[in-house]
């Protein structure tokens, strides 16, 4: 007991001592995630790609992304710096960062660090899996200076000015008005009417778009003010994006060339004898004029150059890329035509990634090192305007970890493109019939990979905004990340339905054959169940690890029903995984086949294949007959895909 106030005062001087380091250029690692071994593989890799880091992101103008050996003991890393840093600044601020994550996070595989020194800020982040385009809002570092803001007379006032200073800062930080690598940054210098000069900055990582800007500095801000508004300075930062004020300028060169806000004019004292009050109440009353005059002047020309700015971003953008909101108000990215021949060296047939009757995807390589999947329509293909709209349209609005992600769009002259995540591990057809590849896809890959796409389905048919229907789930159209998890991709045929429409029909038939559900092939009906008809087909191969057509005469449904019905489903299963347990297969031979069945209303919903999956408790229905696919050759398997998958292959060969 003796001990405890003794434990109490060094514990409390620790605080403080990190307190002060922090803010004080001495950087704080944020540590989490998995454990790996200090002197394994992962931690040789980590330091082999952190050796050159600081260079590539001098030489990439402040931002670069890579990535660095093979699962399981692949490291990513993002680094940038500020926006107007001088080079060798940057490169000794990452260069310090990448030390304190080594010295800091010996053996865990995530952190994120906002740091720098007196005159630059900088950003590491590192994991065992690729955060490249996501927003992430956790974990958290608050770091307050320990001192409260001393000398105020009028707390109220303070902080009325500190909130209008952080709206300005958010406002700048998430414009997205500048084209560069680097666009969601913004410094600002103000006076307040009790303190003579406060420092403000804001930053975000450049690969999400200024809505999650602002939503990931929102979060910094409530963290801050939650407990520490009334400090005199403080950081708030998440894996995303950071905030920092303080009553010094940390950052110089941040600061060099920021023009100061002046504080506002402080209110006219009241004066004791009648005829000096008089007489002064005039003089005063006229500087005070004088400066309302001057303050309604420099807001009217701030508005005046805001409209000016909004009138030119709806010309044409001249370098990289720039946000653009359609007609429903969703935001995306519109890519410079130059900034895509860059990236595809003039779409080089060596950058060729996939080939289809619609287009082409090559790889691409943007100069701050980020890698994408750029899909080139074919001008004159039947794709067009209305599938280039609904594709965009309708990913903009999707935000799934089992959806590929759109980045932006491109539609100068007679050139279509759309530009996607880059997935390194190409598509699923790739592996699961390939003979020395499938090898690779474990059972417990397999049931990785088939979980993911029905959740993905999940969130299209019930979680999202809006109610999708793919039409086209195929092998070929699920793209699998550096992780294998599963994306669902190509929506160029998808049929958006209403919030209560549970079926439609159509004459427009899209999709391919062996995959579609009957009603939908013969019938043009159209519903949710369409989709858990293609994600049955696509189940069973899965299993067999063999493609639908090449059950000629029947096709793999059929097949397994009968295999089913005689008692001898293990049939099916592929040879590579006759050393799992026969009952966690059989399950999910059970589950596709309820899902291929004839009647749309006896297959389940995604939600229920969701829970079957997840349950060894629950009871599982017993299947009905499929319906009759007939004979199924190479051909007709792919003459009436209206999007004759263009994802073939999006990774490097």
């Amino acid at each position: 007991m003796g001990k405890s106030p003794v434990l109490m005062i060094y514990y409390s001087c620790f605080f403080l001592l990190l307190v002060f380091q922090t803010l004080h250029g001495v950087n704080a690692v944020r540590c989490f995630g998995s454990f790996f071994n200090r002197n394994g593989t992962y931690a040789q890799n980590r330091q082999k790609l952190f050796s050159d880091l600081a260079d590539k992101v001098v030489a990439n103008n402040g931002f670069y992304n890579a990535s660095l050996g093979q699962n399981p003991n692949r490291v990513y890393a993002l680094a940038i710096c500020a926006r107007g840093y001088d080079q060798d600044d940057c490169l000794s601020c990452v260069q310090g960062l990448a030390q304190d994550t080594q010295k800091n996070c010996p053996s865990r595989m995530d952190s994120f660090i906002w740091g720098g020194n007196d005159d630059v800020s900088c950003f590491l982040r590192s994991s065992n899996y690729s955060t490249f385009g996501d927003l992430l809002l956790g974990p958290s570092v608050v770091s307050p200076s320990p001192d409260l803001v001393e000398g105020s007379k009028n707390m109220t006032l303070f902080v009325k000015q500190w909130e209008e200073m952080v709206n300005r800062t958010l406002e700048a930080a998430t414009n997205a008005k500048n084209s560069s690598v680097l666009r969601y940054y913004s410094a600002e210098k103000a006076g307040f009417t009790e303190f003579p000069d406060v420092y403000m900055m804001m930053q975000c990582i450049p690969d999400i778009t200024s809505q999650e800007c602002k939503q990931c500095l929102g979060d910094c801000l409530t963290y801050y003010r939650k407990d520490y508004q009334e400090r005199k300075g403080g950081m708030s930062s998440l894996p995303s994006c950071f905030f920092r004020w303080d009553l010094y300028s940390f950052h110089s060169r941040a600061f060099d060339n920021v023009t100061r806000i002046p504080a506002p004019p402080r209110p006219p004292a009241q004066e004791k004898e009648s005829c000096i009050t008089k007489k002064k109440g005039r003089s005063i009353g006229n500087r005070g004029s004088i400066a309302i005059f001057a303050a309604l002047t420099f807001t009217n020309l701030l508005v005046f150059i805001g409209f000016i700015k909004v009138f030119t971003r709806r010309g044409k953008y001249k370098n990289g890329s720039a946000e653009y909101s359609d007609s429903n108000g969703q935001f995306m990215l519109r890519f410079d035509l130059r900034m895509i021949l860059f990236a595809t060296d003039d779409f080089s047939s060596e950058n060729t990634i996939g080939q289809g009757g619609f287009g082409t995807v090559y790889k691409g390589t943007f100069p701050n090192g980020q890698e994408v999947a750029v899909k080139r329509l074919t001008k004159g293909s039947g794709q067009g305007d209305m599938e280039f709209k609904n594709e965009v349209s309708l990913l903009t609005r999707l935000q799934h970890k089992n959806l590929v992600k759109l980045l932006g769009f491109c539609n100068e002259g007679d050139e279509v493109i759309l530009v996607y995540e880059f997935v390194p591990n190409a598509s699923l057809d790739h592996f699961i019939f390939d003979e020395e590849k499938r090898s690779l896809l474990t059972w417990e890959v397999r049931f990785k990979i088939i979980e993911g796409i029905a959740r993905g389905l999940v969130y299209l048919h019930e979680d999202s905004q809006l109610k999708i229907i793919h039409r086209d789930l195929k092998a070929s159209n699920i793209l699998l990340d550096a992780e294998m998890n599963p994306k669902v991709a190509d929506f160029g045929t998808a049929r958006l339905f209403d919030t209560d429409e549970t079926r439609a029909e159509t004459k427009r038939i899209a999709g391919t054959r062996g995959y579609m559900a009957p009603e939908y092939l013969n019938h043009g009906q159209i519903s949710a169940k369409s989709d858990v008809y293609s994600f049955g087909v696509m189940l069973l191969e899965m299993i067999a690890g063999e493609r639908n057509k090449n059950f000629k005469g029947e096709g793999l449904g059929s097949f397994a029903w009968k295999r089913w019905v005689e008692g001898k489903p293990e049939i099916i299963i592929d040879h590579l995984l006759i050393e799992h347990p026969r009952n966690d297969i059989i399950k999910l031979i059970q589950i596709g086949l309820l899902c291929v069945q004839e009647n749309p209303t006896k297959r389940p919903t995604m939600s229920s294949v969701i829970i079957w999956l997840g349950s060894d408790t629950i009871t599982i229905p017993l299947p009905n007959a499929p319906a009759f696919t007939g004979s199924l050759s190479q051909s007709e398997s792919s003459t009436m895909s209206m999007s004759n998958d263009v994802f073939t292959e999006l990774s490097c060969r």
